[in-house]
């Protein structure tokens, strides 16, 4: 099963004023659950320039999206997810990960 992408500004707006939210050391999760006719897991990354310069930036979203994506089947259902790292000196992928992971569990209850 795949994800979609959270690309436009009023899906960001709405999951930031009616979201819930998931908190872990290095990540938030804001999230909705899914209702009406589109039945798919949609996920968005927000980031501010306080994360480093474009680089880092777009490096950081890679590893989010690819530690998302390997634990994307843990989730309990269908919910459209943004999800904000911590601002750090260094972003590890094995931190992302067990960040998302813990998220993901919170979720559940």
């Amino acid at each position: 099963m795949q994800y979609g992408r959270l690309k436009k500004n009023g899906d960001f707006t709405k999951l930031f004023k009616k979201g819930s939210r998931v908190y872990s050391p290095s990540l938030t999760f804001i999230y909705l659950p899914v209702s009406g006719r589109d039945k798919i897991t949609r996920m968005g990354v927000a980031l501010s320039k306080k994360h480093g310069k474009a680089v880092k930036r777009n490096r950081l979203k890679r590893q989010i999206r690819a530690a998302f994506s390997n634990n994307f089947a843990l989730l309990p259902g269908v919910y459209d997810i943004v999800i904000m790292p911590k601002v750090a000196d260094e972003y590890i992928y094995k931190d992302i990960e067990r960040g998302v992971v813990s998220c993901i569990k919170r979720m559940k209850k």
